[in-house]
């Protein structure tokens, strides 16, 4: 990692919720994540590419990994299956809970911050970005 420049790759919010989120990407159990299509667009941020590689920070913007994109893709927010959700490694048993929870994160933390042309209601036609990774070893 060290000498390298790649983007940032930062899981929730500083504190608790990212340092469980960053300990379960490390261990190989989170190896996706999503986020609001509307996120994307409103720092005009081209959407990420297979091979792309980013540096993993902890709640204190440390590098401590380096993973690759495998998958992305944009889906509606009621494609989300069971797949996705075991592979987002954050325990959820069910595509209702996993929903109920980003929905909240969303709707609490994301959306608020949103250009009000973008602040867009959370429903099952709203676009979302899904990141497959893979941790690199070593790095």
């Amino acid at each position: 990692m060290e000498g390298e420049n790649h983007p940032v790759a930062r899981f929730g919010l500083p504190g608790p919720l990212r340092d469980r989120l960053v300990d379960a990407v490390l261990r190989g159990e989170k190896t996706a994540t999503s986020s609001l299509l509307a996120e994307w667009d409103a720092d005009n941020t081209p959407l990420p590419a297979v091979g792309d590689r980013l540096t993993v920070v902890d709640s204190d913007d440390r590098p401590v990994g380096l993973i690759e994109i495998s998958a992305a893709s944009v889906i509606r927010l009621a494609d989300v299956d069971l797949d996705i959700v075991r592979a987002e490694g954050e325990g959820f048993s069910s595509v209702r809970e996993w929903r109920n929870s980003h929905e909240k994160f969303w709707r609490e933390r994301v959306i608020p911050r949103l250009p009000a042309p973008l602040a867009i209601p959370l429903v099952d036609d709203t676009e979302i970005v899904v990141e497959r990774f893979r941790v690199i070893p070593g790095e």
